[in-house]
């Protein structure tokens, strides 16, 4: 119902657009929905032009100060055009190109790239600096995030690559699979993926589990729909206290904050890196 009453909600305003003009001739007012985009409005000099938010943006803290439009899946198509904005901006998300042409179709300018791997960032944050004349700072950023990259490929080179589970979810087992954003930091990070097949985010069986035996365990569910950490989910629970990675203590939490796919990604990266190795492993400044 809630799909339906969307994809209405947009055809009365494509509908009512007619008279619109394109937001091109008229000043910058830019709404982000997805905390990515609006980590870089900010990075890049540009946050003064935000005039909206999606709910689960809250970084930087001036962000909070913005009205809210609803979340990444279920916008609020009506309160976006209440904000007037020439551009709404955010990462490619399961609204999908309806919403897209809903609100193109109001003349709203729309940019909803792939960030689903560190290039993909890169080339968001350039692409959004020269939609909101920060082409400069934005260069700068992304140019960050590269010299980041290049700092810790030297810093892993020669090391053991440790094998890796990147866990999302203890109950079912969801896992980063191949072609996953968390299996490209993996493998960046100086690490090995043990899941090689069965898609981006496979759920895999305790059997399968106890097969793979990683020697790294890395938790990122912890932040998300539960209150304990992997390591109090597992460490006595039937098959996973088998796992070496369980009786050696090789859990470790990474937040999924610093792994948003936005300006701070670099950072993000050199965070895989010190969970997977266990040492004090730091970006350039």
């Amino acid at each position: 119902m809630k799909r339906r009453s969307f994809h209405l909600a947009l055809v009365a305003l494509a509908l009512s657009a007619c008279s619109r003009g394109s937001g091109k001739d008229k000043p910058l007012r830019v709404v982000s929905l997805s905390p990515s985009t609006t980590e870089t409005m900010f990075a890049i000099g540009a946050g003064g032009l935000l005039v909206g938010r999606s709910r689960y943006c809250d970084y930087p803290k001036e962000a909070e100060a913005l009205p809210v439009v609803g979340g990444y899946a279920d916008p609020n198509v009506e309160a976006i055009i209440a904000l007037a904005p020439t551009l709404v901006v955010g990462a490619r998300g399961p609204a999908g190109p309806v919403l897209e042409e809903g609100l193109r179709a109001h003349g709203i300018d729309t940019f909803f790239p792939e960030t689903e791997s560190l290039d993909g960032i890169t080339s968001m944050v350039e692409e959004l600096g020269r939609r909101v004349g920060h082409e400069a700072e934005a260069k700068r950023v992304a140019r960050g995030i590269e010299d980041k990259r290049k700092a810790l490929a030297a810093l892993v080179a020669g090391r053991p690559k440790k094998r890796v589970l990147f866990v999302f979810d203890a109950s079912p087992i969801v896992v980063a699979g191949p072609g996953s954003f968390p299996d490209e930091l993996v493998r960046l990070a100086g690490g090995e993926n043990v899941i090689t097949r069965g898609g981006a985010y496979p759920t895999i069986g305790l059997e399968h589990l106890l097969a793979l035996d990683p020697d790294v365990l890395l938790d990122g569910a912890s932040d998300m729909r539960s209150t304990k950490t992997l390591r109090e989910r597992v460490e006595n629970a039937p098959g996973w206290r088998e796992l070496r990675a369980v009786q050696k203590g090789q859990i470790r939490v990474v937040g999924s904050d610093v792994l948003r796919p936005g300006p701070r990604i670099g950072d993000g990266l050199f965070a895989v890196a010190r969970a997977i190795h266990g040492d004090s492993l730091a970006p350039p400044p």
